[in-house]
């Protein structure tokens, strides 16, 4: 064999040398360029994590101070409506309707107050009249010049270290002055602008807090209404605010907390500060009664979870080790065969190593899937299944798996929750995860040879990597089926005991009547018997909207072709039948479409419409109701007392009244069932402020083109009453202790459910007028 020149093996040396300088150094290069990408793309998300739970923190701290000066409203104002009746208010009737803001947990308050107005000539006789009604040692003392002053008269510390301070002349405070005036003039709550409280210009000029008070007038119900006073809340803004910050920002927010005042102005009001620089800032805007405060929130942005991890580092470091240990190596595989050669030899051996510890975690994790109790299964970017763990096959009822997802439907037999829809395979939560979108809580029915009984399943579904263009999807399975049976017969038991309830009532009802008119007069009990009576007239109907509620709810759907002009006429008929004609509202008719729906329970829903619109008027005036449509939309509007706009969002909420305050009665179900009816037969329900004063109830409801067929559903209604008044005979059977004294009773009259079976819809309405 030919040597070679030792020139020529130098000269290969420095060649080889050179090949892996350069080669170690474009590695070198490369590595660091992704790791200082890797590093800051992490900073990057840090930084967003930051500014995304600042804006959480942020909101929570908004929606505390917004909350919580929505209930001082709502309290003093509810205070202010209950001491409104009473027309010969004394210090014991005032201690004990505010006794229970003593234990309310009004953070910042200082003190509850009645204040009344007085003239300067009038102060000795009010301060004469409030002693004899239990102000003790009440002495009225003008502290200003003014034409009418504004003094407090009762008053109830809500500290430890407050006292009772009778007798304060609050127009001293053009603040507070401003706001008892403003409150008056506008018949609702309003706040002052910040200032320092009477009761605290004695406290040390550090102790002394920016404050506000809520002010409620106070005016009676009568045809007349006359003012009496207001009820006045003090809160002082840095215990306030230092309250809202602790509970929610878990010492990681500074807070300014600023109030527009009467003359635009906008001071600081509190501050409440943490340890830490301020990086991160954000300013919301509230409204409190009728004014407009600003918090700002300040946080250190490496405070914030998902802001202070030293993972980025962590890899930066991590990155440039392993760079630089990768530009080693190729520049000694580059330089030495026989090192390379050993290095590749320890490289294989690792990886036997690494492949054996990926075995190891591929069974344990098989292990895992195989003893969890949920059903698991998880698809490829193409919809073949890699994993259906036991409990998947076992609720599947399924051996072999199907790997095309056109035929998942029939081979699993999977349908809607109504037993007979198939279910459509791109409406799946596989086929929707693998195409990136995760859901939550889809239920379906599975039901084939094995499983011919049906099982009710409740899916969730995850993209395995939603970010790669091509990825697989995972899905995990829950079995509700107990679940909706025991929902369900918990619906059945409450509408037996529902119904149950009323014939004790009939029998305390027809006992009272009967007492009402054999008792001779005079004897001091009528009354006590008519009260009864209102009662059970009261609860009676709480019963059957509860009934209804439920009926809305579970009630198998009648539909049929109905016409609108007919069944409004029988709804108008009935509301005003027993009125004088002299008394008979104004209700305008337009021209109303046929419609497919169930009859009994659109009924409802245009009584309970159309009972809002003759009942929430203002007083002394005539209610006017008008109903119309335009295609399938019916709308009902009235010139009523209106619906505020914070409220439209809530009034289909089930049990909320938006006139609660005002003394008008009502469960707070009627626009829930209202809602549920609309909905479970495919439309939209609506409220909109009226042109011109009132609201404007809209609900949309299939044509009759449209209509569903009524003959299945008659059926499935009949079907539906039998089994309930099976249910109920063998809940009779087995009655509760508890429930042993009520006696049982044939279906209601008042069943809806019943009457639709029993009951046709009229021919004959009564005339009301038409546009």
């Amino acid at each position: 064999m030919k040597r070679r020149e030792p020139s020529a093996t130098a000269a290969e040396a420095r060649r080889g040398r050179f090949t892996g300088l350069l080669l170690a150094g474009s590695i070198l290069l490369a590595g660091l360029t992704v790791v200082v990408s890797v590093y800051a793309v992490m900073r990057s998300a840090q930084h967003e994590n930051a500014a995304r739970v600042m804006d959480q923190r942020t909101a929570m701290a908004r929606a505390a101070v917004q909350t919580e000066t929505g209930r001082y409203r709502s309290l003093i104002e509810t205070a202010a409506a209950g001491l409104a009746t009473d027309a010969n208010l004394t210090w014991a009737d005032f201690d004990t309707a505010t006794a229970p803001f003593a234990s309310a947990n009004l953070v910042g308050a200082a003190s509850l107050a009645y204040v009344v107005p007085a003239a300067t000539d009038r102060i000795p006789a009010i301060q004469a009249q409030w002693r004899s009604r239990g102000a003790t040692g009440l002495e009225l003392r003008a502290t200003v010049t003014a034409d009418e002053h504004f003094f407090s008269i009762f008053t109830r510390p809500l500290t430890a270290q407050g006292r009772p301070m009778n007798g304060l002349d609050i127009a001293a405070a053009p603040e507070a002055a401003a706001a008892l005036v403003d409150a008056r003039r506008i018949g609702q709550p309003s706040v002052s602008d910040a200032y320092v409280l009477l009761r605290d210009r004695n406290l040390p000029a550090a102790e002394q807090q920016r404050s506000f008070v809520f002010a409620a007038p106070i005016w009676t119900r009568a045809n007349v209404p006359e003012f009496r006073g207001w009820l006045v809340l003090g809160l002082r803004g840095g215990d306030f605010l230092s309250g809202m910050l602790e509970t929610v920002s878990q010492n990681q927010l500074d807070g300014v907390l600023l109030a527009t005042n009467r003359d635009g102005g906008r001071p600081v009001v509190a501050e409440y500060t943490v340890p830490g620089r301020t990086d991160l800032e954000r300013t919301v805007d509230l409204v409190v009664a009728d004014r407009g405060w600003r918090l700002i929130t300040r946080a250190d942005a490496s405070h914030l979870p998902g802001a202070s991890s030293r993972l980025p580092l962590t890899v930066l470091l991590t990155g440039i080790a392993l760079s630089v240990l990768l530009a080693g190596l190729v520049y000694v595989l580059a330089t030495g065969r026989a090192r390379a050669w050993a290095r590749v030899q320890r490289a294989t051996a690792d990886l036997r190593t690494a492949e054996a510890g990926s075995r190891r975690q591929a069974g344990l994790l098989s292990a895992i899937m195989d003893s969890i109790s949920d059903a698991v299964g998880v698809v490829d970017e193409r919809g073949a299944f890699l994993l259906h763990n036991p409990a998947a096959r076992e609720l599947l009822g399924v051996a072999e798996d199907e790997n095309d997802p056109a035929e998942w439907q029939k081979h699993y037999g999977l349908y809607r929750p109504d037993g007979r829809t198939p279910f459509p395979v791109e409406e799946t939560p596989l086929i929707r995860a693998l195409h990136g979108e995760s859901c939550d809580g889809v239920e379906m029915l599975i039901r084939n040879d094995r499983r011919p009984e049906g099982v009710l399943v409740s899916v969730d579904g995850r993209p395995l990597d939603p970010g790669a263009d091509r990825h697989g999807a995972v899905a995990v399975f829950h079995d509700i089926t107990e679940l909706r049976r025991y929902e369900n017969d918990l619906a059945v038991f409450a509408g037996v005991v529902a119904h149950d309830l009323k014939a004790p009532l009939t029998v305390i009802r027809g006992h009272s009547e009967a007492a009402l008119e054999d008792l001779p007069p005079g004897t001091g009990v009528e009354r006590s018997l008519e009260r009864i009576i209102l009662a059970v007239d009261r609860m009676a109907g709480l019963i059957d909207t509860l009934l209804a509620y439920s009926t809305a709810r579970d009630a198998p759907l009648r539909c049929r072709p109905v016409d609108l002009n007919a069944l409004v006429g029988e709804v108008v008929h009935d509301r005003t039948a027993h009125l004088r004609p002299q008394d008979h509202p104004q209700i305008t008719v337009g021209d109303l479409p046929v419609v497919s729906a169930d009859p009994a329970m659109l009924r409802h829903v245009l009584d309970n419409l159309v009972g809002n619109a003759l009942k929430y008027v203002r007083p002394g005036t005539d209610p006017q109701v008008e109903v119309t449509a335009a295609g399938a939309r019916i709308e009902v509007a009235d010139r009523g007392i209106g619906i505020p706009d914070e409220a439209k969002n809530e009034v289909f909420d089930k049990f909320h009244r938006a006139h609660a305050e005002a003394g008008y009665a009502g469960t707070g179900l009627g626009l829930a069932i209202c809602k549920r009816i609309v909905e479970r037969h495919g439309g939209e329900i609506g409220v909109s402020d009226n042109p011109g004063g009132g609201t404007r109830f809209h609900f949309t409801l299939p044509s009759k083109e449209n209509e569903m067929s009524a003959k299945d559903d008659d059926a499935v209604a009949r079907a539906a009453l039998e089994r309930a008044l099976a249910e109920r005979a063998a809940m009779e059977n087995s009655r509760l202790p508890g429930l042993s004294a009520l006696p049982a009773a044939e279906p209601s009259a008042h069943d809806p459910a019943a009457a639709r079976l029993r009951a046709p819809v009229p021919d004959h309405h009564p005339r009301v007028e038409r546009e």
